[in-house]
């Protein structure tokens, strides 16, 4: 089995992304990767050039969006609480996973707009049958509050989201750009996956193809 790329951002991140979806495809296929997935911030504009052009270059296209989740009520608005939430990467498993996955990315949208469109924990317990989670960069919630040395909160928040999607479903999410806050989080997730025996997956945040492309990116 070789290495899927799980945290995906395309042009579609508005101002966070420069991948062109043919272009990333095709790299994809030149690299050969069998599957890639797409996973924007808070939209899934990308998703249906996404699917055709990944079936045509016979790749597995796995859809899923990088959601903001509230830290109160998704309904919530006061600017010192609510501005910041945090980062989750949804994944679609199956036909149920996806139709929940478009269900919290429109009512992120449509009822819980506040600087970013946002889900809480309440409507991932509704739509959460057919996804799978991954804990996410460093805004994440559990690496956030590794970071602020809340390793007991970590843990917690960590079960909490693996009895919200099951524990085969949610994964915490290691990544390594060479950021020392991704290390001392990397060291908190190993020690919460051994505690709590959830799983661990290892990602790039991907938002540009190639290295020279970082400029671009930059100026984004």
């Amino acid at each position: 089995m070789g290495f899927v790329h799980l945290h995906v951002h395309s042009c579609y991140s508005l101002l966070d992304g420069s991948i062109k979806i043919p272009e990333m495809l095709r790299r994809a296929k030149d690299l050969g990767m069998g599957s890639i997935a797409i996973t924007d911030h808070g939209s899934m504009y990308g998703v249906i050039e996404f699917y055709k052009e990944a079936k045509k270059l016979d790749i597995k296209p796995i859809i899923g969006c990088e959601v903001y989740v509230a830290p109160r009520g998704y309904r919530d608005k006061v600017a010192s609480e609510d501005a910041n939430p945090y980062h989750l990467v949804l994944l679609a498993e199956n036909q149920e996973g996806y139709r929940n996955l478009l269900k919290l990315v429109s009512l992120a949208w449509l009822e819980g707009f506040y600087y970013k469109p946002r889900v809480d924990k309440q409507l991932l317990r509704k739509y959460a049958r057919g996804l799978i989670a991954l804990s996410a960069c460093l805004a994440g919630e559990i690496p956030s509050l590794i970071l602020h040395d809340n390793k007991e909160g970590a843990k917690q928040t960590a079960l909490e989201y693996a009895e919200i999607f099951g524990k085969n479903n949610f994964f915490l999410e290691l990544q390594d750009h060479g950021l020392p806050e991704q290390r001392k989080a990397n060291t908190g997730l190993i020690e919460i996956a051994a505690i709590c025996d959830l799983p661990l997956v290892a990602t790039n945040d991907v938002h540009y193809l190639r290295r020279e492309d970082s400029a671009v990116q930059d100026i984004l």
